[in-house]
């Protein structure tokens, strides 16, 4: 095959769904959880920086999830959108990169952050006497700096090895976004050291966060279970089962898919995985936090008279 100048040549992405009428009904589904992802993850910080009350570790770490979801889902969906409906799939050279970068930095920066959030919640129910002093302002704004500098040297790394490798068969991506991945296949040297990277990267920013997360509650469960007070034993319960379901929404498909073998992986059920975790769980991960969290709530009580007695 003949090799092209991919710094000056776009990409071909194939997209999720059929140029149809049916793929536009789920195109049409599909922006739907992606505008309720958006007001979700935007109301989500707004509400935590408006309300007083949750000017907390616990809660600044959340509007940094959700401000992460936020730029996850906006990463891939537009572009999907627009390339589905101008009929037009391709993605410029520079867009692919920018795509990438962006995605790698959220999904690496997300994993560390649940570790993050994790460890805030071992400290406040493990160790609640010290927890103004291990999760002081200062420590959370270091996990916070941390989680956002180790994800976008992360992305950064990937981003700029794969541009850099020489793409001379078919640009045609099987995928509906720049998914590292699909564009191994294209590439026309062997990428047994960059698939060795990825496996690295994957240990590093998906298996050690999930390890120190697991170690973290399975210390909370541990002290939850020898509470001798009801409703502090319920109100951790709910808490940590809140925290272990964005855990799971996170961690199932993203392991599932990146820490497999190549030879038991295939693109279209590599595309069907990615809208789980590229699209769903950014939707559902605000849904869950406030409808299973009292303090949320009431916040949202209370923003929502703040503004109300203005207008009167």
């Amino acid at each position: 095959m003949d090799n092209w100048n991919h710094t000056s040549n776009a990409f071909i992405l194939l997209g999720l769904f059929p140029p149809n009428q049916k793929g536009l009904l789920l195109l049409l589904l599909i922006i739907s959880v992606f505008v309720l992802a958006c007001l979700g993850n935007s109301g989500m910080t707004a509400l935590i920086f408006l309300d007083p009350r949750l000017h907390t570790p616990m809660y600044f770490l959340l509007s940094q999830l959700s401000l992460m979801d936020l730029m996850y889902i906006s990463s891939t969906v537009p572009k999907m959108a627009i390339n589905f409906l101008s009929g037009q799939r391709s993605i410029s050279f520079l867009g692919c990169g920018v795509q990438m970068f962006f995605f790698v930095t959220m999904a690496s920066s997300e994993g560390l952050l649940l570790a993050s959030m994790a460890y805030d919640r071992f400290v406040a129910i493990c160790h609640p006497l010290h927890y103004h002093i291990y999760m002081s302002k200062r420590m959370c704004v270091k996990l916070i700096l941390g989680c956002w500098t180790l994800g976008s040297l992360n992305g950064l790394v990937h981003t700029v090895y794969a541009l850099h490798l020489p793409y001379c068969r078919s640009r045609t991506i099987s995928h509906f976004y720049c998914d590292i991945p699909a564009m191994m296949r294209l590439v026309c040297t062997d990428t047994w050291i960059y698939e060795y990277m990825v496996i690295f990267s994957a240990l590093l920013v998906l298996l050690l966060p999930f390890l120190g997360t697991t170690a973290s509650y399975g210390r909370v469960i541990f002290a939850v279970f020898h509470m001798r007070s009801k409703e502090l034993r319920r109100k951790a319960f709910t808490t940590c089962s809140t925290h272990l379901t964005v855990v799971i929404f996170y961690y199932a498909p993203f392991a599932y898919t990146y820490l497999r073998p190549k030879s038991f992986r295939s693109p279209e059920e590599d595309k069907n995985l990615a809208v789980f975790y590229t699209i769903l769980t950014p939707m559902l991960n605000p849904i869950v936090y406030s409808l299973r969290n009292k303090e949320v709530l009431g916040a949202i009580r209370r923003v929502c008279g703040m503004f109300s007695s203005k207008k009167k």
